[in-house]
């Protein structure tokens, strides 16, 4: 697999690919430094805590184990990772591992930034949804009530450790997820890989490892060459966020009980490319390409109906990427690209919403 590498404003991180790498205690030392806390789930401790403490046990890692989901994703879970990181003595050359899919990234990542104003935090995501988009980037952070992620800071890794070979161990459902951050990379960036992705379908169900390398690396590729040129979403890295408007307050309207994140970003693109369609912006068949590609592998649609199409607006008018009261969507210039629009009228919004 190439050696991958995200350069940033205060140096760079590689990120490394390698079946087996929760085993590699090799590649393992080069990224760890000082008092070692390794963060994780109960979901994933079962299946891969112990590998990772033996492979880093030369460093004596520390463990906390959080619960799993997305509604784990509080200021209580933050605070407990750093009341860990206050037990076990950690200074500034500490490290922490976060071992497992979003949610334990995030956390794990936001208590690394604000813990004696920054140490180092290695993520090594457990799920396809982490392998290709939230592990990679520095975006940290946690839940409020009021919407997602309204809490965080952007805080670069010291290195990413991907093992696809964790992927053969994920819930089916969680797995699916995943594959809707994989099509949103082709969706906005590549329309080859829209292709790639339409002739790989039963590979990438089969969970096919060769496959799922491909699958992986041309991702982690298109999100390394977006960050690259915006770290802090001042602009294009926006684009990253297709789908995710709708998406979100989805999850916010159902109390993030209902949908895998993947999930919701899946209805949310289909709901971005039918509003680009609606618009002019691309062809009605290209929407429908896309819903069918979403709807082959596995992943929902269709708003939540039990949810009004006026709460959802709500929750979208207070998602952060908006900029002065207007809200910024993703739309679809062709299958490929992508660009950041600020000027739709709400009840455009409230019809598509409502249909």
């Amino acid at each position: 697999m190439p050696n991958l590498e995200l350069s940033h404003a205060a140096g760079c991180c590689p990120i490394v690919l390698k079946r087996g790498l929760l085993g590699d205690s090799n590649s393992w030392r080069k990224h760890l430094s000082g008092t070692i806390l390794i963060v994780t789930d109960r979901t994933v401790a079962g299946h891969y805590l112990q590998r990772l403490v033996q492979t880093t046990a030369e460093f004596a890692p520390a463990e906390l184990v959080l619960p799993a989901g997305e509604q784990a994703k509080t200021l209580d879970n933050w605070h407990a990772i750093l009341e860990k990181l206050v037990a076990i003595g950690a200074q500034r050359d500490a490290t922490v591992v976060a071992l497992g899919g979003g949610v334990i990234g995030d956390l794990a990542g936001f208590a690394a930034a604000s813990y004696m104003r920054g140490i180092t935090v290695v993520q090594a995501p457990t799920t396809l949804l982490a392998q290709v988009d939230a592990a990679i980037g520095g975006k940290t952070g946690f839940n409020l009530e009021a919407g997602k992620n309204l809490v965080g800071a952007f805080h670069q890794p010291g290195a990413v450790m991907v093992d696809v070979e964790t992927l053969a161990t994920l819930d089916e459902r969680d797995y699916l997820a995943g594959l809707a951050e994989v099509v949103k990379y082709g969706a906005i960036r590549d329309a080859s890989f829209i292709d790639w992705l339409e002739s790989s379908i039963q590979p990438l169900l089969q969970r096919r490892a060769d496959v799922l390398e491909i699958a992986v690396t041309r991702s982690v590729q298109h999100k390394i060459a977006v960050v690259e040129a915006d770290e802090r979403e001042s602009g294009q890295r926006a684009l990253l966020n297709f789908g995710h408007t709708f998406g979100h307050a989805i999850e916010t309207a159902t109390d993030y009980a209902r949908y895998r994140h993947g999930e919701a970003v899946a209805i949310g693109m289909h709901l971005a490319a039918h509003l680009s369609a609606r618009l002019g912006m691309i062809a009605a068949e290209d929407a429908q390409r896309l819903t069918r590609l979403l709807g082959s592998l596995g992943l929902p649609t269709n708003p939540p109906r039990d949810v009004e199409a006026k709460e959802l607006l709500a929750h979208m008018r207070l998602d952060k990427k908006n900029r002065g009261g207007r809200i910024r969507l993703i739309l679809l210039d062709a299958l490929g690209a992508a660009s950041i629009r600020d000027d739709i009228e709400p009840n455009l919004l409230m019809e598509l919403l409502e249909s």
